[in-house]
């Protein structure tokens, strides 16, 4: 059996295989399979992960579990959030206020005081500054919110990419990002520059060479890298 080709129910209480259910059983919560074929699942004993014969792969429960990625797995043990191993073992012993999702072998994580910033597989931090917020990394560049309340591109050890603070900002997507400033979104390269002078009152990313704008009067638009309408 292909554990990709296993699928959620719609009420999120079971698992289908070739639309038919795959366990004679009904969870409380189900989120789907990820490598390496294990899946969250929630019933009356607590959260923890089965495989695709449906069994549990650990003995501990937990408040919430959610799915594997980079190897590693977010669980939140009363109030506390650290990540397991696929075997259920833990990964590290600190523990966060809130944890995310691996991405390039690196996570977001919010400590006691509120503060957001990046680990690496063995719970340590990549880096010593704090942030307000932390977003993903991807291609090894990551959105964070600074203590002077305005968005900036991180590489992997923290530092900053350019000098150019924002509003808001979006993760590089074949090498440009949205952004924001106080006259409306654009989109910028990663120096910072915007790519044209409009401003719009919302953006999506480029998809393979042009992006999805709404004017401030709610007019859509397509347009391409230098800005040029289509």
């Amino acid at each position: 059996m292909n554990w990709q080709h296993i699928e959620v129910s719609a009420d999120n209480s079971h698992f289908l295989y070739k639309g038919k259910p795959l366990f004679l059983r009904i969870f409380t919560e189900v989120l789907k399979f990820h490598a390496p074929g294990l899946a969250p699942v929630r019933d009356e004993s607590g959260a923890y992960h089965i495989d695709t014969s449906g069994k549990s792969i650990y003995n501990d429960r937990y408040t919430r579990t959610f799915g594997y990625y980079c190897n590693r797995a977010a669980v939140m043990q009363g109030n506390k959030w650290f990540h397991i191993k696929p075997e259920g073992n833990q990964a590290y012993t600190r523990r966060y206020n809130w944890a995310g999702n691996f991405q390039e072998n690196k996570c977001t994580v919010r400590d006691i005081g509120n503060n957001y910033f990046h680990i690496g597989l063995d719970g340590e931090r990549l880096y010593n500054t704090k942030f307000i917020y932390c977003g993903d990394y991807k291609e090894g560049i990551a959105c964070v919110k600074a203590t002077d309340g305005f968005f900036r591109h991180i590489d992997k050890s923290g530092n900053f990419i350019n000098s150019k603070s924002f509003y808001d900002l979006g993760v590089f997507h074949k090498n440009f990002a949205t952004a924001r400033d106080k006259e409306g979104w654009f989109h910028i390269d990663k120096s910072g520059n915007e790519l044209y002078h409009q401003k719009y009152s919302a953006i999506e990313p480029f998809y393979n060479g042009y992006a999805l704008v709404t004017d401030f009067s709610k007019l859509k638009s397509i347009i391409d890298e230098s800005g040029e309408l289509y």
